[in-house]
C-alpha cells in the first residue's frame, strides 16, 4: 500500500511539474482571459465616448513619458496633446449617431500587452454638422494594477474603394 501511494504521489507530482513548466509562447498563445478583459475595456472606452464621459475616457489612458500617438499624418505626440485632442474633439460631440469598430482584432502578447486594431465607422454630430470617421485605428494596451490602459494610439485614414 505504501509503495502504491508513493508511486501515485510521484506520478501526480511529475504531472504537476511538467504542467507548471510548460512553455508559454508570448507571440502565438491566445491568452483568452486577457483577451476578454481587453474586449471589456475596449467596450467601456466606446461607452464612455457615447456617454460623453470625458473623464472616464481619459481614465483608460496611461499618460507618461512612454505614451505616444500618431494621427492625421502629423509627427508623433504624447499624452498631453492626446488628452487635449480627446477632450476637445469628444467634448464637442453633440450626438453619436453611429460608433462601429469593423474588423476588430485583439492580439494579446505575453498576457499583459494587447494590440487592438479595427476600421472605424464613426458618425458624429457636432451641432448640425455630421462627421464620418473612417480610419484604421491601432490601440496598444498594457495591463496595469489599475486594469488595461492605452499607451499608444495610431489613427490613419482608411482608403475606401469606389
Amino acid at each position: 500500500m505504501k509503495a502504491k501511494l508513493t508511486i501515485t504521489l510521484i506520478l501526480v507530482l511529475s504531472m504537476f511539474y511538467t504542467n507548471s513548466n510548460a512553455q508559454v509562447d508570448p507571440i502565438n498563445d491566445e491568452f483568452p482571459k486577457a483577451k476578454q478583459e481587453v474586449m471589456e475595456t475596449f467596450g467601456a472606452v466606446a461607452q464612455s465616448i457615447m456617454d460623453g464621459d470625458l473623464d472616464k475616457l481619459i481614465s483608460f489612458h496611461h499618460y507618461g513619458p512612454k505614451f505616444t500617438e500618431f494621427k492625421n499624418g502629423e509627427p508623433r505626440n504624447g499624452g498631453e496633446a492626446n488628452e487635449a485632442h480627446e477632450r476637445g474633439t469628444f467634448g464637442a460631440v453633440t450626438q453619436v449617431v453611429k460608433f462601429d469598430a469593423k474588423d476588430l482584432q485583439i492580439a494579446v502578447y505575453g498576457g499583459d500587452v494587447a494590440n487592438v486594431t479595427f476600421h472605424s465607422d464613426f458618425h458624429l454630430k457636432f451641432g448640425d454638422d455630421l462627421v464620418v470617421v473612417n480610419d484604421q485605428i491601432t490601440l496598444l494596451f498594457v495591463k496595469t494594477k489599475n486594469g488595461w490602459k492605452m499607451v499608444h494610439e495610431h489613427h490613419s485614414p482608411l482608403k475606401t474603394s469606389h
